[in-house]
């Protein structure tokens, strides 16, 4: 079968592979949909913590497919073969405090399909005992494309933000980064009844798509004062949530200039290692009363409201794809990705 693989050297290869063979406690997948996000790239780039150097690995981790095979042990009274399904890609432990809370995406010994083991962009996956158990694998209905079910993962993530902060009429929302996943913060923020969005990016073409999204504002604060431009739309008051949608430093040391009394902030995009020490007033903090969060990755039930919201078309996630290649045009594929112009990339296969 084809896949694509990296060591983490800057390039991708188009592999020809085994078809995978599973065990009596794993499930076949047939790939049918699987988009590129930006944790591929980077790994791609630059390899992955949890991973040795040199280690080849197949990426892919936002994904949909069929149920091709079921391996004996596993309940048929849960699965079928034919049946539509797509993924959560990370699994934890089961036994630490994280795992039995539900949040087995903040297990320090997660593995996870496309980063620590092979992944998705490739025409079978192999599905672990693990994910079976824990309820990885969520059946979707006909009414929801692969495609769309593949943007379920990246959607999941910004749900798990949005209730961290607890997005909710009236608020007054600044998403700082216009990229793929600040576009899905800005329809999960819409959804949640916010009751205006600011959106702060320096490139044109992805001001210009944040406003195609329903953003009510969007500025260039290279060219103009974004303080200035939070304190006219909020009376002075400062926004009520603020998301930090990319890896900027001067983002997050900023946010608390920006923020109400009694705001929230969250800080989802991650800084680049070495870079990931910030200067705040923590006063602000103080005085103010400000929640500060982070967020990384979904629980399951997370996932499976996601599957929900998109099943519902409640979000729209087929506005988000800007191109479509098979496997075999992955360096295509990659270099679509990394374009300004893009917001999703998805290999149909």
């Amino acid at each position: 079968m084809l896949a694509i693989s990296t060591l983490g050297n800057g390039k991708i290869e188009i592999i020809d592979i085994p078809k995978p063979k599973i065990s009596d406690n794993e499930i076949l997948l047939k790939v049918k949909a699987s988009s590129i996000c930006g944790t591929d790239i980077k790994i791609k780039n630059f390899g992955h913590f949890k991973n040795p150097e040199g280690k080849k690995i197949v990426l892919g981790h936002e994904v949909s497919g069929i149920i091709e095979q079921i391996g004996k042990n596993v309940p048929s009274s849960l699965f079928t073969e034919g049946m539509r399904v797509a993924i959560a890609p990370n699994i934890g432990c089961g036994h630490c405090d994280n795992c039995i809370s539900g949040f087995t995406n903040y297990c320090e010994n997660y593995q996870a399909i496309g980063i620590t083991i092979n992944g998705s962009f490739a025409e079978y996956l192999k599905i672990p005992y693990e994910y079976i158990i824990q309820g990885n694998i969520s059946k979707i209905s006909d009414s929801l494309s692969f495609e769309e079910a593949s943007l379920v993962e990246p959607l999941s993530t910004v749900l798990a933000a949005s209730e961290s902060i607890n997005i909710a009429p009236p608020d007054i929302v600044l998403i700082i980064g216009a990229g793929p996943m600040g576009i899905l913060h800005l329809m999960m923020a819409r959804l949640r009844g916010a009751k205006k969005i600011i959106v702060s990016e320096i490139s044109d073409i992805r001001r210009e798509q944040a406003l195609q999204f329903g953003a009510d504002i969007a500025v260039n604060p290279e060219k103009v004062n974004l303080k200035d431009v939070v304190l006219r739309e909020t009376d002075s008051k400062g926004v009520n949530v603020l998301i930090t949608a990319a890896p900027s430093k001067r983002a997050q040391e900023e946010a608390l200039e920006l923020i109400a009394t009694k705001g929230r902030i969250n800080l989802f995009g991650g800084l680049p290692k070495g870079q990931d020490i910030i200067s705040i007033k923590s006063n602000i903090i103080h005085y103010k009363n400000i929640l500060i969060t982070g967020t990384t990755g979904q629980s399951i039930h997370q996932y499976r409201k996601a599957i929900s919201i998109a099943e519902s078309k409640k979000i729209d996630l087929t506005k988000l794809i800007t191109a479509r290649f098979s496997l075999k045009e992955a360096e295509k594929a990659f270099q679509t990705a990394v374009l300004e112009s893009t917001l999703k990339v998805v290999f149909t296969i």
